[in-house]
């Protein structure tokens, strides 16, 4: 099941990072480069971080040709229509609670604690957004605080996902529920325009340097 969980992740994250790089007006190889970036680089710090080798993409190599199918796709065709430019949001939502409920399901896997595991969930399902957003000069949504919950959303639904499998519950409910807290909250956020406070420094009262 966990293949299946990966292989649309891998699908949902390709398709942002290829409708990404064309709306930055990129070629081909442009196309290609932000779409691998953003579809491989969370899963492959996980897996980095969890010791698991071949890495994932080596493994199933069949993802980086789809990756590249997405982009010859993409880069022949003579506009992305504004409608679709418009739900660019979905792919990314959609690959970014899938890569966290599965990142959170390996680590359990590998014997971390729930904590660790909820943590290297966020990392694999949002670090190829910030990537992909430094791939096109740009500072990483995820770090700026005007941005709606991202991380957030990740961090609930990896809970959601590992509370339940701990529970008993069968393990495609846990990860149907995972993945539906991520995703639905992400629309939420970006609907309300939900965001973290912002932290601001504190200067002393005579603007003199911390020593």
């Amino acid at each position: 099941m966990f293949q299946v969980i990966e292989l649309c992740g891998v699908l949902a994250s390709g398709t942002y990072g290829v409708l990404l790089a064309r709306r930055h007006g990129m070629d081909f190889v442009g196309l290609f480069f932000v779409a691998f970036t953003i579809a491989f680089a969370g899963g492959t710090l996980r897996d980095l971080f969890l010791d698991r080798h071949p890495l994932f993409w080596i493994r199933y190599d069949e993802y980086a040709v789809i990756v590249f199918l997405l982009a010859v796709v993409t880069s022949v065709l003579p506009r992305i229509p504004d409608a679709v430019e418009r739900w660019l949001f979905v792919p990314d939502a959609l690959g970014m609670g899938l890569f966290s409920v599965l990142g959170a399901g390996f680590a359990i896997e590998a014997g971390t604690s729930m904590f660790i595991a909820s943590v290297l969930g966020v990392v694999a399902g949002t670090f190829g957004g910030v990537v992909g957003d430094i791939v096109c000069n740009q500072i990483p949504s995820l770090f700026r605080p005007s941005t709606p919950l991202y991380a957030t959303c990740s961090f609930i639904g990896c809970w959601g996902f590992l509370l339940l499998q701990s529970a008993g519950f069968e393990e495609l409910v846990a990860v149907i529920a995972g993945l539906s807290v991520c995703v639905i909250l992400r629309f939420v956020a970006l609907r309300w325009n939900l965001c973290l406070p912002e932290s601001r420094s504190v200067q002393r009262e005579n603007n003199r340097p911390f020593p």
